[in-house]
């Protein structure tokens, strides 16, 4: 679903999409989970110079390997979104860009609108938690054997030092 500016000057747009999994494509390492749901509406904000504003609710699950075990962890998102665009202005040197402080939660868009697709697709990943957990109380991999602790103990000695330091425990 695109909206364009045209359209938006006219009147806000109610939408309510629903996304089958391969619809929007995220990274390989994260799998959509069943239909991603967005509802909410999008506005040209007046006053402004083509200033865009989407906000609804997003539903969705994701899927990624649980960084500590490797076995499939789900981690859904179900939230509220309020974002904002603004056309992105054709800088003509490679400098830096000074923003101010209202600009740091805006995004940019090229050309005639905001493509929907895209804007849930990064609030999503930015919904994500930072490491993908299978369960709280994981036990992950063994470091020496590699058999998943949370199926069976393999009885390795784990190393609680590493020789490399020796030298500098002689130092205190």
């Amino acid at each position: 679903m695109f909206f364009t500016l045209t359209e938006l000057e006219h009147h806000p747009i109610l939408f309510d999409v629903c996304y089958r999994p391969g619809e929007i494509q995220f990274p390989e390492e994260f799998s959509q989970i069943g239909d991603l749901r967005v509802a909410g509406t999008a506005e040209l904000l007046r006053n402004t110079l083509g200033e865009i504003r989407l906000r609804g609710h997003v539903t969705a699950g994701i899927e990624a390997a649980c960084d500590r075990c490797l076995e499939p962890a789900r981690m859904p998102v179900d939230g509220d979104f309020d974002l904002f665009y603004r056309p992105a202005v054709k800088a003509g040197g490679h400098g830096e860009v000074h923003l101010e402080e209202g600009e740091i939660d805006l995004s940019f868009y090229d050309g005639d609108g905001v493509e929907l697709r895209e804007a849930i697709r990064e609030h999503v990943l930015l919904s994500l938690p930072m490491q993908a957990i299978c369960r709280e109380d994981c036990k992950g991999l063994c470091p020496v054997c590699g058999v998943n602790r949370n199926d069976r103990q393999c009885g390795c000695a784990t190393v609680t030092s590493d020789a490399r330091w020796e030298a500098f425990k002689q130092l205190r």
